[in-house]
């Protein structure tokens, strides 16, 4: 297993914490109306759902909204949502992909392919930068979850493959398949993961100077910031000495 300490490289971590928290519920419901029709309606026999969930109390999502959210898939006047993925290049050939819950692909494919035209970046087809990433489960705890080397032992027991913590929390990755049994073995030792789930893990990084990171932090605020948009991933990378120039 890798070291532990999280790279001082900036990370896309930010992400739905830093939005309106309206569209993070909106998002988060989305997600769960989705998982719900999929499968059943109940989170003890749909996996899917039961993340789901776990992710809606982790962001103090109300018990009303999420049963709201799981009885709005049994509706037959129920929205349909398609999920479509967005993969091209942003300022400076950083890699992105973009997770997307849809009623209407033409809006949502021509929203994006325009955030992408206006970054100076360009959408790409369906796996034009997939194939850099890994798509991988992670399982994220709070800082407060334990000291570094006391979760790295529980993640090595649970069967995890890799951990790293810095001062925002501790993120765990583990194979796709193994997820779920994973976290379950992990919520015995160290309680509720803060959020459980799939995500697209670069294989390596593309380093990028201050300008072309503003230009491209813009964008990914401008693609989260569409109510049609789950997650972004990019595989950027910034030296301490361009983030200094960023933050100035």
């Amino acid at each position: 297993m890798a070291g532990h300490s999280h790279a001082k490289n900036i990370m896309h971590r930010k992400g739905k914490s830093d939005a309106v928290r309206s569209k993070v519920f909106s998002k988060l419901a989305r997600e769960i109306t989705v998982a719900a029709k999929l499968g059943m309606p109940d989170p003890a026999f749909n996996a899917r759902l039961r993340l789901a969930v776990v992710n809606a109390r982790a962001q103090s999502m109300p018990k009303d909204n999420i049963d709201r959210a799981i009885k709005k898939a049994i509706g037959s006047d129920g929205e349909n949502y398609d999920e479509i993925r967005y993969e091209g290049y942003g300022p400076g050939g950083v890699a992105i992909i973009v997770e997307t819950l849809t009623d209407n692909r033409n809006r949502t494919a021509s929203n994006v392919r325009s955030y992408f035209s206006k970054s100076g970046g360009a959408m790409g087809e369906t796996n034009s930068v997939g194939f850099m990433f890994d798509k991988v489960g992670e399982i994220t705890y709070p800082v407060k979850a334990g000291t570094e080397d006391a979760v790295m032992e529980a993640a090595i027991e649970a069967g995890a493959d890799d951990v790293e913590s810095d001062e925002e929390g501790h993120y765990i990755t583990t194979s796709f398949e193994a997820m779920v049994e994973v976290a379950a073995t992990l919520e015995k030792v160290l309680g509720e993961a803060e959020s459980v789930k799939a995500i697209w893990k670069p294989q390596t990084n593309a380093p990028i100077d201050a300008e072309k990171g503003a230009s491209l932090m813009k964008l990914i605020a401008t693609l989260e910031e569409d109510d049609d948009v789950q997650n972004v991933y990019t595989n950027f990378e910034m030296s301490d000495e361009e983030a200094a120039k960023l933050d100035a």
